[in-house]
């Protein structure tokens, strides 16, 4: 029996904007999800999850954790656990380890998305911490009631550490590859990608850069209010999301009950 779109729960979750300098400007690591996934399937996305409860006890090095708690709106644990499951999703999904020291653990990942080692004894075994500097806020996205599954989603900019490779690896993609920002904005206008509201609108923030170290400098002044999208069913049966600007963006009616 489904549950009552009010009664859906509201999981915590993060996504890393991965960055880096291109020929033609600021880059994201966008992953094409397989269309088996129960949630956004087939859609491109950024690496990220929900936060698992191991998570606010992976190893953390540097940030103020007190700021970033305050500036998301949760508590310390909480804020702890954000940082674990971006680093922890950004490795499983794309190789690349946010760590202090620098570390490449890459032959392990397979291993850490399979379950058959924690993320956290992995740090632990090879002296490490998640690199909680690594991490910039850039806004935070609430699902809307009506779809099956929803999350509080913080999402995080952060630039491809030097030397680091990301690498279309993870089961839960069917393809992974850098893209320049506004090619990948012309291609979903183009309808060659899809996307749910906050893949768009964050990429869409993103235009005005010239550089990753823009986009990190600006992270500073950035308003996390949650951005809570409305449904809007038209006559004809499509669904929209309607954005706090009063923009509209058409979204697969299978995402909705």
């Amino acid at each position: 029996m489904t549950q009552p779109a009010d009664e859906v729960p509201v999981r915590e979750a993060a996504t890393v904007v991965l960055l880096r300098n291109g020929v033609d400007g600021v880059e994201a690591w966008l992953l094409t999800r397989v269309t088996q996934m129960a949630f956004a399937a087939g859609m491109t996305v950024f690496p990220g999850g929900r936060v698992d409860p191991s998570d606010a006890s992976l190893p953390l090095a540097g940030g103020d954790v007190a700021l970033l708690a305050a500036r998301f709106g949760c508590d310390e644990p909480t804020a702890h656990a954000l940082l674990g499951a971006a680093v922890r999703e950004t490795f499983e999904e794309t190789g690349v380890l946010l760590s202090v020291p620098v570390a490449d653990l890459s032959d392990a990942r397979a291993d850490v998305e399979r379950g058959l080692v924690s993320f956290g004894d992995l740090l632990r075994a090879n002296d490490l911490a998640i690199d909680a500097h690594a991490l910039y806020p850039w806004s935070r996205w609430i699902t809307p009631a009506g779809e099956a599954r929803r999350y509080d989603t913080r999402f995080f900019v952060g630039a491809l550490p030097e030397a680091a490779e990301a690498q279309d690896v993870t089961t839960e993609a069917s393809a992974a590859a850098w893209v320049a920002v506004r090619a990948a904005i012309e291609e979903a206008q183009r309808g060659e990608r899809k996307m749910l509201p906050p893949t768009l609108a964050t990429l869409a923030s993103l235009v005005e850069f010239d550089t990753v170290a823009e986009v990190v400098a600006a992270s500073a002044e950035r308003r996390l209010d949650p951005v809570r999208p409305q449904v809007r069913v038209g006559d004809d049966g499509s669904v929209a999301v309607e954005l706090p600007d009063g923009s509209f963006v058409p979204v697969p009616r299978s995402m909705f009950r």
